[in-house]
């Protein structure tokens, strides 16, 4: 490895930087990967692959990051991002060490040229895959798992809850044999989505599944921001009835105001996050009490990075802190084991056989991993089975 790497005294295979590294190459990549069944359903989408547009980062000391953002699998829009990657941040990266990350954060995010653009959609998904590769790269050459290099503990326990089986597409027979297998495999915690042409349908979906699961599992409700005011309000005031644990992205996303009155007027807490694209964001939520679970996705955030700010935010307010995974399980669980406001997380199982340590859950808790980096290491075959010309 040269003179600027020494091996570490536990794994005699991960080097050990002490001295600056550079970066030499970035590649975009785009992956599909196919979604459960023939494809999958909310109130407000269809999806029949996952996307995950993504850079590797090669080093001069020999170490690779990986990092990716989450997508519909809808390819035009996967090459704006794969292009925002290599042609705006890219060369911003040349010759960086990637270990500084939270400074080259602010430099790319600050940049004068990309953020009169952005700071939301598009440029910020680029961002976030490549601040994934650089905590990949930084715990690599720690020689830790990042949970580690995070400061976590090996005796937290994260507990999972299952959502690929509570799509809106499903019938309600099919509803409900899935969360009963579910529940059979060992979760204690099942979502189902809402946001039918018919509330009452939704009732009847959510009356169906408690009295599948019983009264023992956590059950969570998904609108998509499907719903006005008064149709949240209304339906929202019905599931205490069904002990709902909460009730997920009501309505329109940016909406504090209607957020904060649906709170005061049902008893089933809010939860969101997963379309806030800046701290600024979820703090306007939290201030309103608008939110009592928060749900940050690096995807939209930006990365890992402001993650940890969102996540210090809730935890300033006691609030507890659930990241939105939509496949992205493979980075929260470094953070959700490492955050102290962190103890239940999100599990779909799309991209699994993409990864050389996938997500894993024992029972109904997340297994603690062990590999250095950030869990974004790519099987050897994963871009030949999954990637896309991009």
């Amino acid at each position: 490895m040269g003179t600027n790497s020494r091996i570490h005294p536990e794994r005699n295979d991960v080097p050990l930087l002490v001295d600056p590294m550079k970066i030499t190459e970035l590649r975009p990549f785009i992956l599909h990967v196919p979604v459960t069944g023939s494809g999958i359903a909310d109130s407000s989408h269809q999806v029949t692959d996952w996307g995950a547009v993504g850079a590797l980062i090669d080093t001069d000391a020999g170490i690779r990051g990986c990092g990716y953002t989450g997508t519909h699998g809808h390819l035009p829009t996967d090459r704006l991002i794969c292009d925002c990657i290599e042609h705006a941040y890219a060369p911003l990266l040349a010759g960086e060490d990637p270990r500084n990350v939270r400074a080259l954060w602010s430099k790319l995010y600050h940049c004068p040229s990309i953020r009169w653009v952005g700071r939301a959609g598009i440029t910020q998904m680029a961002l976030a895959a490549i601040d994934v590769a650089l905590w990949d790269i930084q715990a690599k050459a720690a020689g830790m798992p990042l949970w580690k290099l995070l400061g976590g503990g090996e005796s937290k326990r994260l507990e999972a809850y299952n959502t690929d089986g509570g799509w809106l597409n499903w019938s309600l027979e099919q509803l409900v044999a899935d969360a009963q297998t579910m529940v059979e495999e060992g979760f204690r915690g099942i979502k189902i989505k809402v946001g039918s042409p018919d509330p009452n349908d939704d009732l009847r979906r959510i009356a169906a599944v408690r009295e599948a699961i019983g009264p023992g599992v956590k059950l969570m409700v998904d609108g998509n921001g499907r719903w006005d005011l008064p149709t949240a309000r209304n339906l929202g005031r019905k599931f205490c009835d069904f002990d709902i644990v909460w009730f997920e992205e009501p309505m329109w996303f940016d909406d504090v105001r209607g957020h904060r009155a649906l709170a005061r007027a049902i008893e089933t807490p809010i939860a969101l996050g997963e379309q806030l694209y800046s701290l600024d964001a979820f703090a306007s939520f939290i201030e309103a009490g608008a939110v009592q679970y928060v749900q940050p996705d690096v995807t939209r955030l930006g990365g890992i990075t402001p993650w940890l700010q969102v996540a210090d935010l809730a935890l300033a307010y006691r609030l507890p802190v659930v990241a939105h995974v939509a496949d992205m399980m493979q980075i929260h669980q470094h953070l959700a084991f490492a955050h102290p406001a962190s103890h239940l997380m999100e599990y779909i199982p799309w991209m699994r056989e993409c990864f050389e340590e996938p997500a894993t859950v024992r029972g109904s808790y997340f297994h603690l991993p062990q590999s250095p980096g950030a869990g974004t290491t790519l099987r050897p075959d994963a871009l030949e089975r999954f990637g896309v010309d991009r």
